[in-house]
């Protein structure tokens, strides 16, 4: 074999599949002299993508998998994912493996396959770039400056040439337009377009949300003169609509809404079941399909709320405005009107097009108050409604009995709610949001209504927009599974399959433990993201059959889909070309709606998350007492009692022995005191460092409380710590490290520094 490009291939195929620098060069017999050369041979096999580069200079066949294409998510550490865009499971990139590729770029990867079915991909070239621009501090260099994105998986610097500055001044936070994409030895280069401000100003975190999403924030000057030309209810808007002004309609919404899409009203009938009125703003009486409005509203396909303020799909004068059920108002409205047995099924409905009058403007507090609390003078305010209300509440949990017992899940996890200063726009708490009784009743009496719109869509035969959610896939199971037998629960799986009623009862066995809130946020990062289809798929969360969206069409594109579905049923036979038409545009609809929403929960998490970071950095040096509610190798998470809030640990930060982490007991603990830390202990720490930039909040420990007690004859599954070159290994990276104390050298401990943080997630069904 000669040592060119055939030769490289039969040689390594003959050794299956793989073989190391040295081996190739032995076999070729390379001597110095060509020792360039045939180094450019391999060179170029890589570049082409016929080669893969593993680790310690080993080189792999390529096609031993093939060629993939898909988006790179990168990690802060360097390395990262592509998901293929025909589906299937992600492949891990290894930095050696990455082409100075960023964050988001669509990619095309050869596969190989590792030992233990794993697989790993090398950048063969970059298809598209996903960044075109990063947002991050600026930092004045001599000459010339550079940007650091704020955001962690974008680890690479953007160099800003003097001329391109646009007058930025050192340490404000900048958007800068890439000219120049990163080369495996090149920085990128770029140009400030929009220097956005200092960094501790609240507003500046807002704008590099937006920014950072891309979001649309305002409109358009020829939008808000089609919305301002809706102008008020005539005589004619009334013509066919069923007209329910008599009934006592109210609305129960938070203290700060000011845009009201739904109704609600009831009434005992004779036979003693309960007949419920849903009514909803009729927002697509006004957004017709192509008009400026619609265009705009697909475009954004959700409204974002941010703590302080939010991003509507439509502009004010509708959502606040002609389309919002304020109270003494006419307006223009969809209804289910829905019936209840005694056990809370469904037994007639019918849907029509209705104007309304809301009697009343009620809060949650309020609702809660008169429900709950029974507070005299909120009785006596509310006298009108109170009775309406009560029968509100027992249809409520009618309602919300019969869908757990088929199996519908409720992960009952707190929201952080951002208190802010008004007057200066700072945070000044972080609270836990609580769900009442007033929550619950609105949340089942819409969950009703979805259901029931779907259902009547689905047995019309005619094409709609459903709200799909698929069960989890049965390797997350198992995964969550195990993780659950440790703290002795115990899940039945048929097959890797589950019910929700199984997984209910297993949330509900951990109600009140330790490990309760730990359990029900694995779960909920275990299910399938729900989302937008034009197929029938059920809802797993809720055990739904058929499922929609239809009560919120002011804040979101796919109900005001559905109301328009809903319209042209109510009016009788659909035309063949209609019917071509929503088969045509409803899969792409759901595709994209689905993709706005993504981007607005994530949006809507980092803010969430940068006011936390801001409100705790100005807490550094501060002690506070809170609980342990996670436990990794890197040290353990510990959420705080006053704010909700959480950051961690870290296992370099314990001096007083050498720690490992015990996965089955789901502990950290010590290799010579047997000192354990578990999820649901009791913490004094103390706020060491908060860093915006890695999105992290470091604690110090200052006082254990464990909340179990090891017994006496509790076996520990403990990995031995082994000496490696006359040093201890690292518990946290699996590296050489530092080593505990030894207590007949008398030496310390010396791990290096390092800390994480998790984040928060959000739940929309």
């Amino acid at each position: 074999m000669k040592p060119d490009r055939e030769g490289v291939l039969q040689a390594i195929r003959e050794n299956g599949g793989s073989m190391g620098y040295r081996d190739l060069a032995s076999l070729f017999d390379i001597d110095r002299l060509r020792k360039k050369g045939f180094a450019a041979v391999l060179d170029r096999m890589v570049a082409s993508g016929e080669l893969v580069v593993l680790g310690g200079q080993r080189y792999s066949l390529a096609d031993g998998e093939g060629t993939v294409t898909g988006k790179l998510a990168m990690h802060r550490d360097g390395y990262g994912f592509v998901t293929p865009d025909v589906g299937g499971s992600d492949i891990f990139v290894p930095a050696r493996g990455l082409r100075g590729n960023l964050h988001g770029d669509i990619v095309e990867v050869a596969v190989v396959a590792q030992p233990g079915g794993k697989r790993e991909g090398r950048v063969l070239k970059t298809i598209e770039r996903g960044l075109k621009r990063i947002i991050g501090r600026y930092e004045l260099l001599r000459g010339f400056g550079r940007v650091m994105s704020d955001d962690p998986r974008v680890s690479q610097e953007v160099i800003i040439p003097a001329k391109h500055a646009a007058n930025a001044v050192n340490g404000q936070v900048v958007v800068a337009e890439i000219t120049a994409y990163p080369l495996e030895r090149k920085p990128a280069m770029g140009r400030i377009v929009e220097v956005l401000g200092w960094p501790d100003d609240p507003d500046v975190e807002v704008q590099t949300v937006i920014r950072k999403y891309e979001l649309p924030n305002k409109f358009d000057k020829a939008t808000l003169s089609e919305a301002r030309s809706v102008g008020v209810i005539a005589e004619a808007d009334l013509a066919g609509r069923t007209d329910l002004r008599g009934l006592t309609i109210v609305t129960i919404d938070g203290e700060t809404a000011r845009d009201f899409d739904d109704a609600v009203s009831v009434r005992r009938e004779a036979d003693g079941k309960v007949r419920l009125w849903v009514s909803i703003a009729d927002v697509s009486h006004y957004v017709r399909p192509g008009s400026l409005l619609d265009r705009e509203a697909y475009l954004r396909g959700t409204s974002v709320y941010f703590p302080d303020r939010c991003l509507p799909m439509l502009p004010e004068t509708l959502s606040n405005g002609i389309c919002s059920l304020n109270p003494q108002e006419d307006r223009l409205t969809l209804t289910a009107e829905m019936v209840f047995d005694k056990g809370g099924n469904r037994v007639d409905q019918a849907f029509y097009q209705s104007v309304i009058r809301s009697a009343a403007r009620l809060t949650y507090t309020q609702v809660a108050e008169v429900l709950e609390e029974q507070k005299p003078e909120t009785v006596k305010a509310l006298a009108a409604v109170v009775d309406d209300l009560k029968l509100m509440e027992e249809l409520a949990r009618r309602l919300m009995e019969l869908r757990r017992t088929r199996g519908s899940l409720d992960f009952d996890l707190p929201e952080p709610e951002i208190i802010i200063d008004i007057t200066t726009g700072t945070t000044v708490s972080i609270a836990r949001s609580t769900r009442n009784i007033a929550h619950r009743l609105i949340e089942e009496f819409m969950l009703a209504a979805n259901e029931a719109v779907a259902g009547h869509l689905e047995q019309s035969g005619i094409p709609s927009l459903y709200r799909v959610h698929e069960p989890p896939v049965p390797e997350k199971i198992q995964a969550f599974s195990e993780l659950a037998a440790g703290f002795g629960h115990h899940l039945v799986t048929e097959e890797g399959r589950v019910t929700g009623s199984e997984l209910q009862r297993l949330l509900d066995g951990a109600i009140g433990k330790p490990e309760e809130l730990m359990l029900n946020r694995v779960l909920l990062r275990s299910m399938k993201q729900a989302r937008y289809a034009a197929e029938n798929l059920g809802h797993f969360g809720l055990a739904a059959k058929t499922y929609t969206h239809f009560t919120s069409p002011i804040r979101r594109y796919p109900d005001l889909v559905v109301h328009r579905i809903l319209k042209l049923k109510l009016a009788g036979n659909i035309a063949e070309s209609t019917r071509e038409e929503l088969e045509n545009t409803l899969p792409e609809t759901g595709i994209h709606t689905s993709k706005r929403e993504r981007v607005a929960m994530e949006a809507e998490r980092e803010l969430v998350e940068l006011k936390r970071l801001q409100f705790m950095k100005q807490k550094v040096g501060e002690e506070f007492e809170g609980f342990i509610i996670g436990v990794t190798t890197s040290g353990f998470f510990v959420e705080l009692n006053e704010f909700f809030v959480e950051g961690m640990v870290p296992v370099t930060g314990l001096k007083d022995d050498y720690y490992i982490h015990a996965e089955k007991q789901h502990a950290l603990v010590g290799a010579n005191t047997r000192r354990m830390f578990r999820i649901g202990d009791r913490v004094k720490v103390l706020v060491a460092a908060v860093s915006l930039e890695q999105r992290q909040i470091e604690f110090a420990l200052l006082d254990h409380i464990p909340l179990q007690q090891t017994d006496a004859g509790w076996e520990l599954d403990l990995p031995k710590p082994k000496r490696v070159a006359g040093k201890w290994p690292d518990a946290r990276r699996g590296r050489e490290g530092g080593r505990p104390t030894d207590k007949k050298a008398g030496k310390k401990t010396g791990n290096k520094k390092m800390a994480g943080n998790r984040k928060g997630r959000g739940k929309r069904r």
